[in-house]
């Protein structure tokens, strides 16, 4: 399907204050303190740090992080995200081996791994990705795993090294509606996005996408965004605000209300998505340990609905 022109927002938020939906709380304990340790000792990425994740204080201080592998440089330059763009550094193959050990040390119940972009290799990354979580198995034989996963320029047999390493949950985030997917993810195509999930399904994932919220989409656009998840196969949404994390990269066009973010938990419900995670802090990988078992998040809608 031939992408959109892109339509270049003209009137977003300038400078404004951030709401009080939007506060969190500093980073302080034990389990933080160890968290922290741990990354450092074992020299590993955090998309937790690299990302400027609102939510780090929180996760980092229940004992549970986000690693990054590949490397913390990306070989895309999409104009939301705070990692750094450039030329990477060499592959690291004792990584995934550093990554299980992490895991094993900081005793996670639950574990999630994304990475960078490493389009300047043909296999896209894909063979580590698959040694890095059946390490990760091998160690932590107890221990849930969600991969939120590059589109790997929508090459099936690199996908396909994800599918055969069988993590419980597969993600892979469309971040922003089809109008502004070139504006947004500036190398990323909306429609390949949409036939790497569905490959994902085909191959028995349980699969899972995710947006931002405040770029200048509009609500049937989000809307019609979620219906392309759901026919192709995602059973888990993501939905959460976008915060500017330099000057440099695209401004905030609005701070959406905490009640638009539940009117669109209603209508993932009602078209079908198995859980959704709705609301201003909400990231990919946020609650992720609530998105492996299926019907959990369904059930909970159900009853609260029914309260009501």
């Amino acid at each position: 399907m031939q992408e959109l022109p892109v339509i270049v927002n003209t009137l977003p938020a300038a400078r404004a204050k951030k709401p009080d939906w939007l506060r969190v709380k500093l980073p302080i304990g034990e389990s933080y303190r160890n968290v922290r340790s741990l990354v450092d000792t074992h020299h590993l990425h955090t998309i937790c740090e690299s990302g400027n994740c609102p939510n780090m204080g929180e996760c980092w201080g229940e004992g549970t992080a986000t690693f990054m592998i590949l490397g913390n440089i990306c070989t895309r330059s999409c104009g939301f995200c705070a990692v750094a763009t450039g030329r990477p550094d060499a592959l690291d193959w004792d990584e995934p081996q550093r990554v299980a050990e992490a895991i094993f040390l900081m005793k996670v119940k639950h574990a999630v791994i994304t990475s960078v972009d490493r389009d300047e290799i043909k296999d896209g990354g894909s063979i580590i990705w698959n040694n890095t979580i059946r390490a990760v198995k091998t160690l932590n034989q107890n221990t849930t795993l969600e991969t939120l996963i590059p589109d790997f320029k929508g090459q099936k047999e690199n996908i396909q090294r994800i599918i055969e390493a069988a993590p419980e949950v597969v993600s892979h985030n469309i971040e922003t509606v089809e109008r502004l997917t070139r504006q947004v993810r500036i190398q990323a195509k909306y429609w390949r996005s949409m036939e790497v999930l569905k490959l994902l399904k085909v191959g028995g994932m349980r699969s899972k996408s995710g947006m931002m919220l405040g770029l200048g989409e509009r609500k049937e656009e989000v809307i019609q965004s979620m219906k392309d998840l759901r026919n192709s196969g995602v059973d888990v949404i993501t939905l959460g605000q976008y915060l500017q994390p330099t000057k440099k990269h695209l401004p905030v066009f609005r701070f959406v209300h905490p009640d638009e973010f539940a009117e669109y938990k209603s209508v993932g419900y009602e078209l079908g998505f198995d859980y959704v995670e709705s609301g201003p802090l909400v990231r990919s990988s946020y609650h992720s340990e609530r998105h492996v078992l299926p019907g959990i998040g369904r059930t909970q809608w159900q009853e609260q609905s029914l309260a009501f």
